[in-house]
């Protein structure tokens, strides 16, 4: 770079290109793995062919423009033909590795640099050929901070004479650095390398140094998203087992209550009981036939109109049962059986002591982002305090709740305003969610 070294020492220029290259290493892995199909690579060991050769070209397209600027710019920063291709070669196996070598070496033979192309694609068979015989977790635990434990890993290849997969990964690139440095040294101007005539004997350390570095941050960058995503995949499935278990809570519970209901009448109203079990078993056939755990409203109210059968059944014309749906809600996706439980605790507890007739009014609406979901009853009503009590204590309303706090946040419980001799208003407030963004089981 002549612009620098009129400023600079050699060893300065050096230095700097070498810190330049490694965060120019870190800035394409980081950009890489932010690419989902790149991610999904990383994920699997075991790649087809079509995945090997989409993970050499993401790879190589950007080191072939890195070797370009080299040639064309004279900028050396961004020259990764030899850790680029072992890379390759290291992760995705030979063949990759040598398309890579290939690829980033092309260039610069064609700019003369005729050893170029068989060094880089020497580089990709050596990283496939050590990834043939080494363990695939070896390779990802290979990090920048290497030389903390190395002294331990050195210990254990001396004393126990044991494979040390940590020491191989550091000698193979070194000694691809000592190797590209022979053939510079014998055949200067036919391949490029990184090194000023006359500095210190600590700057010849320095050099393989940056090589291992350029090799480690990018397997560091994506083992990192490789763990994080596996992170996100474990709390997904502890989410949908928390929610099995909830929705295997909330399902007897409501069978238990009707059940009992069914019970009742069997010997005073006998066509009753018979009509109530019919209607039972078609609700219990559509939760039978629908293993999702999000529904959109209108199915969910499609849901309540049956279970309100069975309820209008038992108590006849007393029973009045009120909608105000906005239309815009209702192919919005809400939790499967988020309704049921809010509608029984009206007619168990609000309006089987009310004299006169009952009324239960189902409300929906959007608001600010959010889908309101009211569903209000003109019974006996509680307290505040008896408000809360209740809705941390009964099977129901406390798994309505807890469902809410798992789904959404801990910003989003259920709200119970009551009023004694009034009635009671239980209200769901959670954030849109768009039929397109079905969640199943």
């Amino acid at each position: 770079m002549p612009g620098q070294t009129a400023l600079l020492s050699p060893e300065k220029v050096l230095l700097t290109t070498l810190m330049v290259k490694l965060a120019v290493g870190a800035i394409l892995a980081t950009m890489l793995v932010r690419f989902p199909w790149f991610t999904r690579i990383l994920l699997t060991e075991k790649r087809d062919w079509p995945e090997r050769l989409v993970f050499a070209a993401s790879l190589g397209v950007p080191l072939t423009a890195g070797v370009l600027s080299r040639l064309l710019l004279n900028y050396y920063a961004a020259d990764l033909m030899l850790p680029g291709a072992f890379l390759a070669g290291l992760l995705a196996g030979p063949y990759a590795g040598a398309i890579v070598g290939t690829m980033v070496g092309v260039p610069a033979f064609v700019a003369g640099e005729w050893i170029a192309l068989p060094f880089a694609v020497g580089c990709g068979f050596a990283g496939g050929g050590l990834r043939e015989i080494c363990p695939k977790e070896a390779i990802w635990h290979f990090s920048p901070l290497f030389f903390t434990g190395l002294h331990r890993h050195m210990w254990r290849l001396v004393r126990r004479s044991e494979i040390d997969w940590v020491v191989i990964l550091l000698a193979a690139p070194i000694g691809l650095e000592i190797i590209l440095q022979l053939l510079g040294s014998h055949w200067p101007q036919r391949i490029f390398l990184l090194h000023v005539t006359g500095t210190s004997a600590a700057m010849w350390f320095v050099i393989p140094l940056a090589t291992v570095l350029s090799v480690a941050i990018p397997i560091k960058i994506w083992n990192s998203a490789r763990i994080e995503h596996r992170l996100q995949e474990q709390e997904k499935l502890l989410m949908a087992t928390r929610l099995d278990a909830l929705a295997s809570q909330i399902n007897p519970h409501f069978l238990f209550n009707t059940l009992t209901s069914i019970s009742s009448l069997i010997r005073s109203q006998p066509e009753t009981a018979r009509t109530l079990i019919v209607k039972l078993s078609g609700l219990l056939r559509r939760l039978l036939r629908s293993q999702e755990h999000f529904v959109t409203l209108r199915e969910e109210l499609e849901a309540i109109d049956e279970y309100l059968d069975i309820e209008s059944i038992r108590f006849g014309p007393k029973l009045r049962v009120d909608k105000a749906i906005d239309p815009a809600t209702l192919d919005l996706v809400v939790p499967s059986m988020l309704l049921q439980p809010l509608v029984e605790n009206s007619i168990k507890h609000g309006l089987s002591q009310k004299l006169g007739e009952g009324r239960i009014t189902i409300r929906s609406l959007r608001e600010n982002g959010h889908a309101i979901i009211d569903v209000i009853d003109n019974g006996v009503g509680v307290s505040s305090v008896d408000a809360q009590r209740v809705t941390g204590s009964g099977i129901g309303l406390r798994n309505v709740n807890e469902r809410l706090r798992v789904i959404y946040g801990a910003n989003y419980q259920l709200q119970l305003d009551s009023v004694p001799g009034e009635g009671t208003c239980a209200r769901i407030v959670i954030p849109e969610m768009a039929l397109p963004a079905r969640i199943t089981a």
